[in-house]
């Protein structure tokens, strides 16, 4: 059953969202997403809500509102109440439910990194909870060979046994691979579309995945919208948001969205460890993304070896050092983008956990915390125990306490009593938004 749309849900759909009925309106009628951060934070300075627009008493906020967008173009937006009615009656048909920013059930994942580029609204259809999972990203070019898409299925089936979502993009390539690999093997899947949500909801190979809790659609634009180059591009960053890692199969050099998205996490948001697939037929686009920072694949063998690969990566992302941005020296030779070398398969498992020791070799003890509050911060974004905090870092549970007390004090992290058994979970100012 589709959940009804709170009343802060409504009114932000009224402001930013087209409606099914209302495709002929023009894009410059409906609030931006810098138009809407811009209320937002209006609304906030006056610890109102969105929904406090289309309350009883909402003539005299929206007259103090309207001063950046004009009194009557809000009127005529948070009027479209009867548009507003055929679509959720259109989307509830379809299974298709809404959440918005302002919502509780918004994924925090998307608010701690994102903050005001979250978007305002997500339509999806499917398990909510699988939002908050994590998981691996699989990206690529949507023209592949059959022995690449084999590659990025077994990636999927992989990911499966390892009991880590896939999150993808939904597009036919690799994301599609990536994603049935997982399906296949009994695992759960986020797809975060940039078009047509409507009608790869309704897709007969989905339906099972669907009801069974396995597989989550979700996309920031309208469910009927077709596809459209900048909203491609834009739902990039969510996919690796959504993320613990990231694997790029196969991307061209220097264009397309799967370039663009990997060198905008390498070069600017570090969202997440990206790993990138090498070898001689990698090609010259993989090529430039791993001289650019991307880690070579390991070529993981079992689910377990994938595993711990990710937690190995996160861990390496957490203690690099950040340094000043040098400036660039002429060399006296151009850099090659050809094919890096094969890695050497190698088994993550087969690596011990560093313990925490004291002593001449120990790391010194502000260094070690760093460490552990940047890797904490990353993976608590659901609460975890201290046995599984201690698991996570191969520790001592005493010493996961020591750790989890000290970045309590310092509200990196929070202490959740309502969970049984109580865990710990990052503490995220992004939960403010709306």
């Amino acid at each position: 059953m589709i959940e009804p749309l709170t009343p802060n849900t409504q009114a932000i759909l009224l402001l930013t969202a087209p409606l099914i009925a209302g495709r002929g309106e023009t894009s410059r009628d409906l609030l931006s997403l810098g138009d809407y951060n811009r209320l937002a934070r209006i609304l906030r300075e006056k610890q109102k809500q969105p929904a406090d627009l289309i309350g009883a008493d909402a003539e005299e906020l929206i007259d103090l509102c309207a001063q950046p967008f004009g009194r009557a173009r809000l009127d005529t937006l948070l009027g479209r109440g009867f548009l507003l009615s055929q679509a959720v009656e259109r989307w509830n048909a379809r299974a298709i439910w809404v959440i918005s920013r302002a919502d509780s059930r918004y994924p925090k994942r998307l608010k701690a990194l994102l903050k005001e580029d979250a978007p305002p609204l997500l339509y999806g259809c499917g398990d909510i909870a699988l939002l908050e999972k994590g998981g691996l990203a699989v990206v690529g070019s949507r023209h592949v060979d059959e022995e690449l898409i084999s590659f990025t299925e077994t990636v999927g089936r992989l990911s499966a046994e390892a009991h880590r979502p896939i999150v993808s993009g939904g597009a036919k390539g690799i994301d599609r691979a990536a994603m049935h690999g997982a399906l296949m093997a009994g695992g759960d899947v986020a797809g975060v579309m940039a078009d047509s949500l409507e009608r790869v909801a309704l897709a007969r190979g989905n339906r099972e995945p669907l009801m069974e809790g396995r597989l989550v659609l979700i996309s920031p634009y309208d469910p009927a919208a077709g596809f459209n180059v900048g909203h491609a591009m834009q739902r990039n960053k969510l996919i690796y948001a959504l993320a613990d890692a990231a694997l790029v199969v196969t991307s061209d050099f220097e264009k397309g969205g799967t370039w663009a998205g990997a060198i905008e996490q390498l070069d600017r948001l570090h969202f997440v460890p990206v790993f990138v697939r090498n070898g001689a037929n990698a090609g010259k686009g993989n090529a430039a993304l791993l001289h650019r920072g991307g880690m070579p694949w390991p070529n993981p063998q079992s689910g377990n070896d994938l595993g711990m690969a990710l937690v190995t990566a996160a861990e390496a992302v957490a203690t690099e050092p950040v340094q000043d941005t040098l400036p660039l020296m002429l060399a006296e030779e151009p850099v090659s983008y050809e094919a890096a070398p094969e890695a050497t398969p190698t088994k993550a498992a087969e690596k011990e956990p560093e313990p925490a020791v004291t002593g001449e070799k120990a790391l010194p003890e502000t260094v070690l915390l760093n460490t552990v509050r940047e890797i904490l911060r990353r993976e608590l974004i659901e609460a975890r125990t201290e046995e599984e905090v201690a698991t996570l870092l191969g520790v001592t549970k005493a010493q996961a306490k020591a750790w989890l007390g000290l970045l309590v004090k310092e509200e990196v992290v929070e202490k959740v009593k309502k969970s049984k058994p109580a865990g710990f979970r990052t503490v995220t100012k992004g939960d403010r938004l709306i």
